[in-house]
């Protein structure tokens, strides 16, 4: 979740970055009375996240300066559009002015992308999940970014949930344990609320982590045929998660097999900047 105090650590510690003895240029350019106003400009489509991440770097620079953010996390724009807009000491908005776009780009960047497979599996029963591939640090805000564009969060972190993957299976496997066993010994010492997941990625091992009583199994990179025999031969029993392979161009046939959740790296390593501009108003 992110929350105010998260916003207020990880935008000081980027503020701190760039500017550790102040921002030259602003200092030594501009009168220290200037003031201005700078208008948070669409140049091309999206959906919009990092609202609040956006004002917190302008507080943060100078509390004097006033932010109004036009637009919610979640909303659509069109190029042209003006999301946001900061008025105030002309320094100040300049000295935060990288600061905030680098956060807003990148959220609104994922928000973006998350809607595109949020659009491509309406209509199944599908949920559009992320994954830890987040960069380090800013997993929050990520995170927060991919509920802007309708997707779902896994779990947050490794403390969280189980979550049984290949390289566990194998240290399972050459220990010459049984996985199903290794499971019910697992829930024998697990909170009752705890959820786990199993990762496979062959149908003979679905039988095993049924029968060890796993939540959810991951079918990780399946084919479509397999997806489907993995949907039916698991039914009722546990949650089926789709993950490996998932682009826009597949994510519909992955979606149609009847998965329940759809996990999607991409999301949050691949999503590119969105491309906004921070303009000054000349009225």
């Amino acid at each position: 979740m992110l929350t105010a105090a998260t916003i207020n650590r990880v935008v000081g510690a980027a503020l701190e970055e760039d500017t550790p003895w102040g921002d030259l240029t602003s200092t030594a350019l501009l009168p220290a009375d200037a003031t201005a106003t700078a208008d948070l400009v669409a140049r091309e489509p999206g959906v919009f996240s990092g609202g609040e991440v956006f004002a917190t770097a302008f507080a943060l620079t100078d509390p004097t300066l006033t932010t109004d953010v036009h637009v919610g996390d979640g909303d659509e724009f069109s190029p042209g559009d003006v999301l946001a807009s900061v008025s105030g000491s002309a320094r100040g908005i300049l000295t935060a002015e990288r600061v905030a776009l680098n956060f807003t780009q990148r959220m609104s960047g994922i928000a973006t992308l998350t809607a595109g497979y949020v659009r491509q599996v309406d209509g199944t029963k599908a949920r559009i999940a992320d994954t830890r591939k987040t960069t380090p640090g800013l997993r929050a805000f990520e995170r927060h970014a991919v509920v802007s564009g309708g997707g779902h969060n896994h779990r947050y972190s490794l403390s969280d949930a189980v979550m049984a993957k290949d390289n566990h299976l194998a240290v399972l496997q050459r220990s010459g344990a049984d996985l199903a066993a290794a499971l019910r010994a697992a829930f024998a010492r697990l909170p009752h609320t705890t959820h786990v997941v199993v990762e496979v990625d062959r149908l003979d091992q679905i039988a095993a982590v049924l029968d060890g009583g796993a939540h959810t199994v991951l079918l990780d990179n399946f084919s479509l045929d397999d997806l489907r025999a993995g949907v039916a031969l698991i039914g009722d029993r546990a949650q089926v998660e789709a993950s490996g392979g998932v682009d826009l161009g597949t994510v519909r046939s992955i979606a149609e097999t009847g998965v329940d959740v759809i996990s999607v790296g991409a999301l949050t390593h691949s999503a590119r900047a969105l491309d906004l501009g921070l303009d000054v108003r000349i009225d």
